[in-house]
């Protein structure tokens, strides 16, 4: 009961992305835990990145550092992760990018194959732990 008052949603400035009622919003803090909801590769313009599963790794983890600095976390806090695949032979691939995104002391992280909501290659949900200031 006592984290209610601590508990923040974080909604973008700019409405027109994927969040942009802010229904879903990218990012929750909960004290020093910060949620950071399914990102998927959607770039600026609101559309779908073309592109293979590198190119759409890079774009869900740059939503994802987006989201995080909406809640004052960065990269480095996030504690756990976990990755949607729609091929898991495109682990490898994905892998590769997504350790440039976490080069030292990388997060947990669950990767699992899966048919994805949309036409899309990948999706990353965080959790980070980053102290209030």
């Amino acid at each position: 009961m006592g984290q209610s008052n601590n508990r923040r949603k974080s909604c973008p400035e700019n409405r027109s992305s994927a969040h942009h009622m802010c229904l879903f919003p990218p990012a929750v803090r909960a004290g020093d835990t910060v949620y950071i909801s399914g990102q998927v590769p959607v770039g600026p313009n609101g559309q779908i990145v073309e592109g293979g599963i590198e190119t759409q790794t890079k774009q869900v983890l740059e939503n994802v550092k987006a989201a995080l600095a909406l809640a004052g976390a960065t990269m480095e806090d996030v504690v756990k992760t976990t990755v949607w695949l729609e091929d898991a032979r495109d682990f490898g691939r994905m892998n590769a990018v997504y350790a440039t995104y976490f080069p030292k002391e990388p997060p947990a992280r669950t990767t699992v194959e899966s048919r994805l909501m949309i036409d899309i290659k990948i999706e990353v949900e965080a959790i980070a732990y980053a102290p209030q200031k």
